[in-house]
């Protein structure tokens, strides 16, 4: 199919042209174009070598040939004045010969002299453009390696080169994991204080988290137990309340001091009472007694 393979040349010709430029660099390209032009500047000038060497053999063959024409003529006076007219008639047609293969290499002469001056005034306007060129190559190099340099120092600075977007691309990447791995250990601490994870080298079996609190809430209520029955053993918890008791008593006692000594046993009666609801049975009953006593003997 023409149409096909011409599209395919054509893609396969654009991504070369894309990969050329890619890899194409000025300053490069700028010194192999200015190399080229030398080689050429070489070449006129082997060139113009080649015409004058051509013309210095042309020029040694015409004074070869004028010699030769003198001597022919030379011989052929000799010739004519012993009386050889045929010897004289040879070399004067010798002679003639002579002199037409003169005229066509000064003919010939004349056209390397001509192409001589042409290829070096070519060489000269060459040499100059080739200056020209070279000056204005390091001026187009400067520029380039400035702008360049610029252009790395800028990329750099803000970050948008492909060696520092490659590195912004790792650190976001390393920031990434960090986050990841972050969340993932806070996770895992989360899921082990709930008791998700079984602890695998223990000997018995796990237990969630609903059973620590149910075991810790009962290690509690017997902590707190055991300490209510040691302060009942000691003593140390109801004396503020006896010392209540104790004062109700003794207003019980004095309001039964006008009374008879039925009323202060009645009255110890409620102290022994009063001790009651204090909490300690026995000082309270001690505190009403102690009250009973004195009103017997007041009255």
């Amino acid at each position: 199919m023409p149409g096909l393979s011409g599209r395919m040349s054509t893609v396969v010709k654009a991504k070369i042209s894309k990969l050329l430029d890619r890899a194409e660099d000025p300053s490069e390209t700028l010194e192999y174009s200015y190399q080229k032009q030398i080689e050429l500047l070489q070449n006129v000038k082997k060139g113009i070598a080649d015409v004058v060497t051509s013309k210095k053999r042309l020029q040694l063959q015409e004074e070869k040939l004028q010699q030769q024409v003198v001597k022919l003529d030379t011989q052929a006076r000799q010739a004519l004045s012993v009386g050889n007219e045929d010897l004289a008639r040879v070399a004067l047609e010798r002679k003639n010969v002579a002199q037409t293969e003169l005229q066509s290499l000064d003919s010939q002469i004349a056209q390397l002299e001509q192409q001589q001056e042409q290829m070096t005034a070519s060489e000269q306007k060459l040499r100059t453009k080739i200056e020209q060129f070279r000056s204005k190559k390091e001026v187009v190099k400067a520029q380039y390696s400035a702008a360049e340099a610029q252009v790395r120092i800028s990329e750099a600075a803000t970050g948008v080169g492909e060696e520092m977007a490659d590195v912004g691309l790792a650190m976001q990447r390393a920031l990434d994991k960090t986050e990841n791995m972050k969340a993932r250990a806070d996770a895992v601490q989360e899921l082990e204080a709930a008791g998700t994870f079984e602890d695998l080298t223990a000997l018995g079996s796990g237990d969630d988290d609903i059973d620590r609190q149910l075991k810790q809430l009962s290690s509690t209520s017997e902590v707190d137990a055991d300490l209510a029955k040691m302060k009942a053993e000691l003593g140390t918890g109801a004396a503020p309340k006896g010392a209540l008791g104790t004062g109700e008593a003794t207003e019980t006692g004095s309001e039964g001091t006008g009374g008879e000594g039925t009323g202060g046993e009645g009255t110890g009666g409620e102290g022994t009472a009063g001790a009651a609801s204090g909490g300690e049975g026995t000082a309270g009953a001690a505190s009403g007694e102690s009250a009973g006593a004195d009103q017997e003997q007041a009255s």
